[in-house]
This record gives structure tokens, C-alpha cells and sequence, in this order.
């Protein structure tokens, strides 16, 4: 049964605009480059709401699955020293959760 984890990443107000420069320009690259977005299902922005926030939704086959994802991303230094440790202090809270598929509807 495939796994989902949606990470919400709430920026401290005023920050949205930095924060999506570095996706843009560090981020995603870095990810594509280490072949770490064939998970991803999309980046999301807040458009009413917590309008602060960025939240990525990404599907696993298990959690073996995504535990080795995220311990392959932490290896990649593009993405650790390039651009998360400019990220992070934009950053007033991160929220990850953990979903599975309802047994009825779509699955992405």
C-alpha cells in the first residue's frame, strides 16, 4: 500500500518570496539533479489560510521507502549545504505527516 507524506513548511511572514528564489534556483535543481523528485507528486502554495505556507506532498511505496529517500536527499550536499541551510532560517515551523490511501478515489 503506497505511503503519502505531506510536509507543510510555514515561513516566518514576509519570507515567501526568498523562500521560493531558493526553491527555484537551488532547491528543485538539486533535487532533480540527485534523482530525488521521481517521488514528489507537487509543491503547493497557500493561496487563503496560513497563506505563509509551502507544503510538498510526495508518495512511497512503504516507509523503508521513504526512509531511504530522505537519507539519500540529506546525503546530497547541493541540497543540505546549497540550499537547506539557507532555507531553514526562513522557516518558523515544519509539519509532517504521514497518509494513506482512502480505499475509494483517485490515487495519484
Amino acid at each position: 500500500m503506497a505511503l503519502y507524506e505531506m510536509r507543510t513548511y510555514t515561513l516566518h511572514v514576509g519570507k515567501m518570496a526568498e523562500a521560493v528564489k531558493l526553491y527555484t534556483e537551488l532547491g528543485f535543481p538539486a533535487l532533480q539533479k540527485g534523482g530525488h523528485d521521481k517521488n514528489l507528486v507537487g509543491y503547493f502554495q497557500a493561496d487563503t489560510g496560513m497563506i505563509n505556507q509551502l507544503v510538498h506532498l510526495w508518495k512511497f511505496e512503504d516507509d523503508n521507502a521513504r526512509r531511504a529517500h530522505w537519507a539519500a536527499v540529506f546525503q546530497n550536499k547541493d541540497f543540505v549545504e546549497g540550499f537547506a541551510s539557507k532555507f531553514r532560517p526562513l522557516l518558523q515551523s515544519q509539519e509532517v505527516k504521514l497518509l494513506t490511501a482512502a480505499p475509494w478515489g483517485p490515487h495519484p
